[in-house]
C-alpha cells in the first residue's frame, strides 16, 4: 500500500457516510439484510474465487461473531438496486466491548494474554478483509482504510488486531516472507502475541543473512504490506485455517505506534468522527 491508498482528508459525517470518491462510498452496514449481503461477498471472494469448499447451499462465509461486529461496507452508488446489492468491499470490526472477552482471532492466537499485559488497552480486532476483483484499486483501499480510522478514533480505540492471511496451507512456500516477519517485525515485551500451541507453526524458517528483503516484500499479501507501512508488528509463530486454506499471522497496530506520516496524511478533518 503506497501513499496514495491513503485518504487525503475526511469530510464530515453525512447521512451515516464515513466518506465517499466518486461513486464509491463507505459506511456501516445499517440492518441484517446488509450483513447478510457482506456474508455473500465475502463467500464469493474467500471461497467461489479461490475455488475453497465452502457452504454452497447458504452461499455465505458466517458465524457467530458477525452478530456482535460492525459491518464497514464500500458500495458502489453508480450500481442500479438498494445499497445491499451495490456492496463491492467489506470488513468487519470487532470492538473490545463487544468482545466479552473472546476474539475470533483467539482460536488461534493468545490475544487474551496481551490484554492481561497491558492494562487499558481498547482493541478493535480487524478481519474479513475482502473486495470484489473489479474494484481492487487504490481507491477502494482508501475508503477501507478512511472507515477505519474514523471509526477508531469514535470509538477510542488505542490497538488495532487481528489474523492476516497467506494463501495456501503449506508455510514453507511463503518461507522467505514468513521468515522476514519474523526475525525484523515480530512484537516484544509487552505487545508479543503468540500462536497457541496445539496450532503453532514456526515463522523461523531461514536464517536471518539468507532473508532478501526485498524478494521478502514482494512475495507477501498486500494486506500485510499495508499494515507493515502503517508500523504494524506481528505475533510469534503463524497457524494453518484449513477451512479457509490459509496460513494466517496475527498482526498488531497500537495506534500511537502508526507512522506519523499516515496520522498527518488522514489530516486534522478526522477529528470530526471522534465525536
Amino acid at each position: 500500500m503506497s501513499d496514495e491508498t491513503l485518504p487525503r482528508s475526511i469530510s464530515g459525517l453525512i447521512d451515516g457516510l464515513l466518506g465517499r470518491i466518486g461513486p464509491l462510498e463507505v459506511r456501516l452496514a445499517r440492518d441484517d439484510a446488509e450483513v447478510e449481503a457482506a456474508q455473500r461477498l465475502r463467500y464469493r471472494v474467500f471461497f467461489e474465487e479461490r475455488g475453497i469448499a465452502g457452504d454452497a447451499a447458504a452461499a455465505r462465509d458466517a458465524d457467530l461473531f458477525d452478530a456482535v461486529c460492525d459491518h464497514l461496507l464500500v458500495i458502489d452508488a453508480s450500481l442500479p438496486g438498494p445499497d445491499r446489492e451495490r456492496i463491492v468491499g467489506t470488513y468487519r470490526l470487532l470492538p473490545q466491548a463487544r468482545a466479552s472477552g473472546s476474539f475470533y482471532s483467539n482460536a488461534e492466537f493468545d490475544i487474551c494474554a496481551l490484554s492481561a499485559r497491558r492494562a487499558g488497552l481498547n482493541i478493535l480486532e480487524l478481519g474479513r478483509s475482502c473486495v470484489l476483483p473489479p474494484y481492487r484499486s487504490k481507491r477502494t483501499v482508501e475508503l477501507l482504510w478512511q472507515g477505519i480510522w474514523a471509526y477508531t478514533r469514535r470509538h477510542g480505540i488505542n490497538v488495532m488486531a487481528g489474523c492476516a492471511s497467506f494463501d495456501g496451507i503449506v508455510p514453507a512456500r511463503h518461507a522467505e516472507a514468513l521468515s522476514f516477519l519474523h526475525h525484523h517485525c515480530r512484537a516484544d515485551g509487552d505487545w508479543s502475541v503468540r500462536a497457541v500451541e496445539s496450532r503453532f507453526h514456526t515463522m523461523d524458517l531461514m536464517p536471518v543473512e539468507a532473508v532478501n528483503a526485498r524478494q521478502a516484500l514482494a512475495a507477501m499479501p498486500p494486506l500485510i504490506k499495508g499494515y507493515l507501512r502503517l508500523g504494524a508488528m506481528v505475533g510469534e509463530g503463524c497457524v494453518i485455517d484449513e477451512p479457509f486454506g490459509t496460513t494466517d499471522i496475527f498482526v498488531v497496530m497500537p495506534v500511537e505506534k502508526i507512522s506519523a506520516r499516515y496520522i498527518n496524511y488522514y489530516g486534522a478533518d478526522a477529528e470530526r468522527f471522534a465525536a
